[in-house]
């Protein structure tokens, strides 16, 4: 096979291990499915983080009465035995309790900002056919399906982390501390911010706009700690791993815009003030950022589709939710007259459910990219590759 190189009788080789994912269910169907392959052999799995991250996503300042009626928790169907994962595809379970889609009605009139009219022409169908499954109550197993794979990163200290910037134009500035801190104040904010003194101020901000009928979107962050150098590569497009990242976290309902690092804003500077320059520091030659150091870290922990070892930022800009108690303008689709877009019970704020399912969109992701570099059938096998590779890296 090209490009193999053999060191401590261990195979590095280009193979492209993949872990993939599949969803299915609608909002108010019986379940939701997500069907996991390529997760290797020999992982613990335990459920009980999988539903604190499903609780998780449920929460947040502006929820509506749907999260009063759920209560996800993960049933694994297939793919562990005795808690450890077999290397077969896994099967996550989350049941809808408000299942009743066979005695809903079709809405007549599109909402603005859904997939109602887009989805009701190109299917030539109905409105409730479309929105059932565009629905962000879909997001449930891609939540399940991320925190799984947060337990095969946990093997190798890599951290995910994510939490909320933004809501409504008002900025949530983080408060300094380390990262256990950070998640310590993250749990404790109705918002999922990382400045407790800001929450009444906002938790404000959302009553008044439930008031008026109307929304409020934000932004999220999610920073990724422990990632080893050489994750994705720069050979071929589809491969880069900002670009993966980037393809993940855009498909997530309601997100309008995806940055990494400076994002943006590095279009408005000069590159003297964009590229962090690269120290060197003996002493972390063994760690995973094999000693190379950033003062700053303005790209993002990702160069050329690849990881450089500092951490990977990215954020997610989340439009105002779609469905409005005091509806936009719209036509109703049988007699083509103009009138009020129909009403679904919805939420009127759920940037803190974004920053969850963002979190766990990207751990996927990270696994993947990590079973990609290190991939195996096991556990085992990953962990001696990923061993031999920073053992050969440091003497580069």
């Amino acid at each position: 096979m090209a490009n193999e190189r053999r060191g401590h009788g261990l195979l590095l080789s280009g193979l492209h291990e993949m872990l993939r994912y599949w969803t299915a269910g609608e909002s108010h169907g019986k379940a939701l499915i997500a069907l996991v392959d390529g997760f290797p052999a020999g992982v613990k799995i335990d459920e009980a983080p999988i539903n604190v991250e499903l609780r998780r996503r449920q929460g947040g300042y502006g929820r509506g009465g749907r999260q009063r009626i759920e209560t996800d928790c993960v049933d694994i169907r297939c793919g562990v035995w005795r808690g450890v994962s077999i290397g077969s595809p896994i099967a996550l379970e989350v049941v809808n309790r408000d299942y009743k889609l066979e005695r809903l009605e079709d809405l007549p009139r599109p909402r603005p900002g859904h997939g109602d009219l887009t989805g009701a022409v190109k299917y030539l169908g109905s409105i409730r056919g479309v929105l059932e499954r565009a629905s962000a109550r879909e997001t449930a197993v891609r939540v399940a399906t991320g925190a799984l794979c947060k337990q095969l990163l946990a093997e190798f200290a890599v951290t995910v982390f994510g939490f909320v910037v933004e809501v409504g134009g008002v900025k949530i500035e983080p408060v300094a501390g380390t990262l256990a801190e950070l998640r310590q104040i993250r749990d404790a904010s109705d918002l999922y911010g990382l400045n407790l003194e800001r929450d009444d101020e906002i938790k404000q901000l959302i009553d008044r706009a439930g008031k008026e009928g109307d929304t409020l979107g934000g932004v999220v962050e999610v920073q990724v700690h422990g990632v080893p150098f050489g994750l994705g590569t720069h050979a071929q497009w589809d491969r880069k791993l900002d670009g993966r990242l980037a393809q993940a976290v855009m498909a997530v309902q309601a997100i309008k815009g995806v940055e990494i690092g400076l994002g943006f804003e590095a279009a408005r500077r000069p590159g003297s003030q964009v590229h962090d320059p690269i120290h060197y520091d003996a002493g972390q030659k063994h760690t995973p950022s094999l000693g190379y150091e950033r003062p700053t870290n303005n790209a993002g922990g990702l160069e050329a589709g690849m990881t450089n070892g500092q951490p990977i930022v990215i954020r997610a800009a989340k439009k105002p939710i779609s469905t409005l108690r005091k509806p936009l303008d719209s036509i109703n689709l049988d007699t083509k007259q103009a009138e009020a877009a129909s009403y679904e019970r919805s939420d009127v704020c759920a940037v803190s459910a974004a920053s969850v399912i963002v979190e766990n969109v990207v751990a996927f992701e990270i696994a993947a990219a990590m079973i990609d570099k290190f991939g195996g059938d096991s556990l085992a096998e990953m962990q001696a590759r990923y061993k031999l590779f920073l053992e050969m890296a440091a003497e580069r």
